[in-house]
């Protein structure tokens, strides 16, 4: 499946909503924040995503850019497991570098495909 360009979650104020409002979930070596979207502000069921890599966490361009890529590239081939209508972030942390790619999908799906599901509903029973 494609990484279309509505997916890229750009603006500032729902990056902030998604980290501030959103659950976290730690893959070790980064942390995805996950915000279920309000049907008012979802155009598109399709999950959108911003991939953040600081200086001080992961280090200089190169591998920051390198960071950012892998965690582009396992959220794309796994964005079917997620939930549909959700805003993810991704925040890189230094070990995404030093670990195997196959090792951090494993981690990611682990984590996100089941932890980061919206809670049922509570069922009442008659």
């Amino acid at each position: 499946m494609r990484f279309r360009p509505e997916q890229h979650l750009r603006r500032q104020l729902d990056i902030r909503a998604a980290r501030e409002e959103g659950r976290r979930l730690d893959c070790r070596a980064f942390t995805v924040w996950c915000r279920e979207r309000a049907p008012a502000e979802t155009p598109t069921l399709q999950g959108r995503v911003a991939v953040v890599a600081s200086i001080a966490a992961v280090g200089p361009a190169v591998q920051r850019n390198r960071a950012k890529r892998r965690l582009r590239e396992i959220f794309r081939r796994h964005q079917d497991i997620l939930p549909r209508g959700c805003d993810w972030l991704m925040v890189s942390r230094a070990a995404v570098n030093r670990r195997s790619f196959a090792d951090l999908e494993k981690v990611f799906v682990e984590t996100c495909g089941q932890g980061g599901r919206p809670a049922p509903a509570s069922v009442q029973h008659d």
